[in-house]
């Protein structure tokens, strides 16, 4: 299925300069947020507890918040879960006490806002916490040396430079969304994060590897052509298959409910912004790498011509001529 024209060559590198600065004002504008508003870590990497409560009718959100304000736990955050009659309460840091349990502590508190019950009580310590987030950076720096040492291999390092620039430009908008929404950070989120990388990393390398093939099939010297012609012809591709995963995400960001809230928000953003740079923005670091058509076909010609004399040498050697 072709959406766009294939017979027409788009200008998009004509206009990369416009598609970087844009990137750059993106990027510049989600370095602030999170340097300034940072994130907001929620107790998988904070510490704390995470309290399910079920009302039998509409849970009195304003009343429990007024309740819990003349308790030490007053501040702590009352959200609706899945229902009206469903919400959750985060309690940051730690508890203190832990000899008691906190599920029957709260039980007592609330029980003037009428009939309950506790359905979930889930404590992280912050030293867990703490672990938690490491491994996860740990885990985001793996994901990106291993795409890294993959691209170089398979096509050259620029290619590889370009992809991973790519990477950092969307995953940094994508966290300054989550930034700029107040979207709590949690492992789903750094789930999100990691599908993203994979996603927008798939995307790149299938334009990259059009734009190798289009190199050594056309006789076009021009850099900016090869990567016209080569994006051009698998922009069909490119937006059928992000359309058809935006189709489940905004599915999952509209009905998925509170619970992933935060993963559909974020590969929300993240498919935009992944599907964006794969077309327009990971081929333009290609050309600002100063990137060479002609020494590109010079070595791929040397390859060829090395793999044929090795050919050449084992057809020898088998009928004992050599």
């Amino acid at each position: 299925m072709e959406i766009f024209k294939t017979e027409k060559i788009y200008d998009l590198m004509g206009k990369r300069t416009a598609f970087l600065g844009l990137s750059g004002i993106l990027v510049i504008a989600s370095i602030i947020l999170l340097l300034t508003k940072g994130l907001n870590f929620g107790i998988d990497f904070a510490g704390g507890t995470i309290i399910q409560v079920k009302y039998e009718k509409a849970a009195p959100i304003n009343e429990i918040r007024d309740t819990l304000k003349a308790t030490k736990y007053n501040n702590a955050s009352i959200t609706k879960f899945g229902s009206d009659e469903e919400v959750v309460i985060r309690i940051t840091g730690s508890s203190a006490d832990l000899v008691n349990d906190i599920g029957d502590e709260m039980h007592k508190i609330l029980v003037s806002t009428g009939d309950f019950e506790i359905r979930r009580v889930d404590m992280v310590g912050p030293k867990v916490g703490g672990e938690l987030r490491e491994k996860g950076l740990m885990a985001l720096g793996l994901s990106l040396i291993a795409m890294l040492i993959y691209v170089s291999f398979r096509f050259e390092w620029r290619f590889a430079v370009a992809s991973i620039l790519a990477l950092l430009h969307d995953a940094t908008i994508a966290m300054g969304a989550v930034s700029l929404f107040n979207i709590e950070v949690n492992l789903d989120i750094l789930a999100a994060i990691l599908t993203l990388l994979g996603y927008s990393i798939n995307d790149t390398i299938i334009v990259f590897d059009r734009i190798r093939e289009n190199i050594q099939n056309t006789k076009d010297n021009l850099l900016e052509n090869v990567i016209n012609l080569s994006v051009t012809r698998t922009l069909s591709r490119t937006t059928l298959t992000s359309l058809t995963v935006m189709f489940v995400v905004t599915t999952l960001l509209l009905f998925g409910g509170e619970i992933i809230y935060g993963f559909s928000f974020t590969l929300f953003v993240g498919v935009i912004v992944g599907t964006y740079s794969s077309i327009f923005v990971a081929a333009s670091f290609l050309v600002q790498l100063k990137f060479s058509v002609d020494d590109f076909r010079a070595k791929e010609a040397d390859k060829i011509k090395k793999q044929r004399e090795k050919e050449k040498m084992r057809a020898m050697y088998e009928q004992g001529t050599v």
